[in-house]
């Protein structure tokens, strides 16, 4: 049985670790607050601003939860990323569909898939191992655990990001993200 290390909620302009208060945004609007969020880690990774708002919110919800987590180290294939939303990358698809009248945009159309996400936090911190990206109706952290604990017995899987990551085509957004560990 995996153990859950941290559990992460970001919606309405907050993030809640463990339950307590983490940050809580100036605004509520997915783009200012992501950008707040961002200053308030003081991370420094230039490529993040070319990042669609889905890949921006997984990204910055694995940064916090691994702040801290000293025994989770770069270049492995022992963390696995697991992630599910129901719109998949539909903010982004429209946003890439507005782009083809004038000029196609190639840098919006590289994040018209919802996995792109899951190629940042491995880049970032070069992780090599196993990941999925669920399309679900709804959250069902059930079965994403499970699904976590057959990484964890067939693979070299030690440690997993897992949970939902949503930015919907009114930029209605919530993550609900934990570390685990096997």
């Amino acid at each position: 049985m995996s153990k859950i290390i941290k559990e992460l909620v970001i919606e309405q302009g907050t993030v809640l670790l463990n339950g307590e208060t983490f940050f809580k945004g100036e605004s509520t609007e997915i783009g200012p607050f992501l950008k707040s969020l961002y200053k308030h880690l003081e991370l420094k990774y230039g490529k993040y601003f070319k990042m669609d708002l889905l890949s921006k919110l997984g990204f910055l919800g694995a940064e916090i939860l691994i702040d801290g987590a000293n025994e989770i180290v770069p270049e492995t294939d022992e963390v696995a990323l697991v992630f599910a939303n129901a719109s998949s990358s539909l903010n982004t698809d429209a946003n890439y569909q507005e782009s083809i009248a004038d000029i196609p945009s190639p840098a919006v159309f590289v994040y018209t898939l919802p996995n792109i996400v899951i190629g940042e936090i491995s880049i970032r911190h070069k992780f090599y191992g196993e990941h999925m990206f669920f399309i679900q109706t709804e959250y069902n952290k059930e079965e994403l655990l499970k699904y976590t604990e057959s990484l964890f017995a067939e693979t070299n899987t030690k440690y997993a990001i897992v949970g939902w990551l949503e930015v919907d085509m009114n930029n209605e957004y919530n993550a609900q993200l934990m570390l685990c560990s096997k």
